[in-house]
């Protein structure tokens, strides 16, 4: 059997780099996905979907060294389950509210921010639109 994700969104922090017990390096950053649309009264309607990524080996330095918050990726890989809910990471909120985290293992991760974007994430032709919340871990 195999499964396979694939999702385009922007990084929601910078990279954190670790190494496991074994010597090789794993890079984590969390990754949001946003769907727009307009309600039946006409209102725009927004969702932002989190996902926590984790990238293994040689693509883990390069992706540590190169990207940073706000920078838009692809990453492909494959949805791991949280053994406590066999489903998404569940957590409350500052606020109260009840989210929800995705976790990716990353087979590959594409850059499709411009090298030379600015410090805040996004080119000139970029609609503005940032992650409507901070990844709450």
């Amino acid at each position: 059997m195999y499964q396979s994700v694939t999702v385009v969104g922007r990084l929601g922090r910078d990279p954190e780099m670790r190494y496991m017990p074994s010597g090789e390096p794993v890079t984590s950053f969390s990754l949001a996905t946003d769907r727009v649309w307009s309600d039946k009264d006409g209102q725009r309607q927004k969702e932002t979907t989190w996902f926590r990524v984790s990238v293994f080996g040689k693509s883990a330095e390069t992706v540590n060294q190169y990207l940073s918050k706000g920078k838009m990726v692809l990453v492909e890989g494959r949805l791991r389950v949280d053994p406590k809910t066999g489903g998404p990471a569940v957590f409350t909120r500052q606020d109260g509210t009840v989210g929800a985290s995705f976790e990716i293992i990353a087979n590959t991760v594409r850059f499709l921010s411009p090298r030379d974007e600015a410090e805040s994430g996004h080119s000139e032709s970029d609609s503005g639109d940032q992650p409507a919340e901070d990844i709450p871990f």
